[in-house]
């Protein structure tokens, strides 16, 4: 059927068939935003290709880098006008990377299907399209649909309110279209989204109020109702919001995964400020609910902006297989795999420190520490000390390598880890065993975006040519 339905339209059949499938390469190139806001560095955002063939003279190194006619954009999340959503249309193609720009507001739509190697744009969505026709701003997940639109999330209004309101754009002109919700009810704040047609459902989550979190993160903003705390729940034909679940004061619930097989009625959200994964699943009657399934235990710490340090889990995401879950703590520094078999149960089976605030020698004493006996020691790779944290992750498609970045967004890094925007982020890659679990980082793979031409960069969000795990939504 996959060699038949090759001609059928972007993606593949099942998430299976992009996992093991004879027509899944092994990945060469990959797409990163570039952020200079906040750098001190008065020059725009870029995307970056990056060689990642072991095999190629270019290995780890940057080959193309796309510059945004516009200062200061904040590019984040990027997401594609066509996925495995469209498996069925043969008049689709993969070859528009959307790229929203979280403080601008404008969405840049990048040409990747005349040259893999050296994207062009294609157009520039402006920010008073998204004001005028949305009452939207601030746009960040991008996710294509089967009908060929392309739907995104925004965190709020035009004068910098909370807002969890969606932006839909046409797939062929790239025009903003309007909203995507109906009725009045919308939440409080936006964030991450995911659907789940079979199931008749989107989830989205809550980051905080624009223009409080634009420049830095305060904690009495989390006690004033700033930041988000709800899994918002949609009905996906009428795009209506039916249902609110509070996972707490303080949760912060970032990015949020169904488990890829179609049928499946559950997935999981990782809460940055509370450390905590919820397992969300449809209950016997038909309404959505949530249980905490792992934690990870707060630090006391001294010499440090609180004196309980979280993890901050900022990135979350499952193998196609739907075996394992990863993410990242990007204050403590580790990245950590579970088998998620029984997904009730997960179970820690690899961790690895890239990082974090809470390395040995630095200005941070730890306390009190429930897991480790002892403070890790700094990462170096390369004779290089790593500024940062490990943060945005990406799975190869088979599984076995898993590809992360430091920054997290420019007025975060700025605050927590000043040497990050000196010095620039780096990318890694991490060999994953796939059978038993486990996590070893790759010593001869380091994207150093410290050396960039213009000055060191603030590189995000990791995205294959073909699709990868966090794009692909299967009807």
């Amino acid at each position: 059927q996959s060699a038949k339905c090759r001609a059928c339209g972007p993606g593949y059949a099942t998430p299976l068939d992009a996992m093991k499938g004879k027509y899944c390469p092994r990945e060469e190139i990959v797409y990163l935003p570039c952020i200079y806001r906040n750098t001190g560095i008065e020059k725009p955002d870029y995307l970056a290709t990056v060689d990642v063939d072991p095999k190629s003279p270019h290995y780890c190194q940057v080959i193309h880098r796309l510059p945004m006619p516009n200062l200061k954009d904040e590019l984040h999340h990027s997401g594609w006008n066509a996925c495995s959503s469209c498996f069925g249309d043969a008049t689709k193609r993969r070859n528009r990377l959307i790229l929203p720009s979280l403080i601008s507001s404008r969405i840049y739509v990048v040409d990747v299907g005349t040259d893999l190697r050296a994207p062009r744009i294609h157009k520039v969505v402006e920010p008073v399209e998204l004001f005028w026709k949305g009452n939207a701003a601030n746009p960040h997940t991008s996710h294509c649909l089967g009908s060929g639109d392309i739907l995104i999330s925004c965190l709020g209004d035009p004068s910098g309110n909370g807002k969890g309101g969606f932006i839909l754009l046409d797939g062929e002109t790239f025009e903003v279209k309007g909203n995507w919700e109906n009725g009045g009810k919308v939440p409080p704040l936006g964030y991450d989204f995911w659907y789940q047609p079979r199931h008749n459902v989107l989830m989205s989550t809550e980051w905080g109020v624009p223009k409080v979190l634009a420049d830095g993160f305060n904690p009495a903003d989390v006690e004033r109702g700033h930041y988000g705390r709800r899994i918002n729940v949609w009905d996906w034909s009428t795009h209506a919001y039916i249902q609110a679940i509070d996972l707490g004061q303080g949760s912060i619930p970032l990015e949020i995964r169904f488990l890829h097989n179609p049928d499946a009625a559950e997935g999981f959200v990782g809460c940055a400020l509370s450390g905590a994964v919820h397992r969300f699943y449809k209950t016997e009657k038909g309404d959505w609910a949530a249980e905490k399934v792992i934690e990870v235990p707060s630090k006391k710490v001294q010499g440090w902006l609180l004196s309980d340090m979280p993890g901050l889990i900022t990135d979350i995401l499952i193998s196609l297989d739907d075996r394992f879950l990863y993410f990242s703590n990007w204050l403590h520094g580790d990245i950590r795999q579970y088998d998620i078999s029984n997904t009730r149960k997960p179970k820690l089976v690899g961790q690895v420190f890239l990082g974090g605030s809470i390395t040995k020698g630095g200005p941070v004493t730890v306390e009190e520490d429930k897991e480790l006996q002892c403070q890790p020691e700094p990462f170096v790779i390369k004779g290089k000390r790593v500024p940062g944290g490990p943060q945005m992750l990406q799975l190869s498609l088979d599984g076995k390598r898993l590809y992360v970045t430091s920054s997290l967004y420019s007025g975060w890094d700025k605050q927590f880890y000043p040497d990050l925007v000196k010095e620039g982020s780096v990318m890694l890659q991490i060999d994953v065993d796939t059978e038993r679990g486990g996590l070893k980082v790759n010593k001869n793979f380091l994207v150093d975006f410290g050396k960039e031409p213009d000055g060191p960069v603030l590189a995000h969000e990791i995205r294959y040519p073909g699709g990868d795990c966090t794009s692909d939504i299967w009807m």
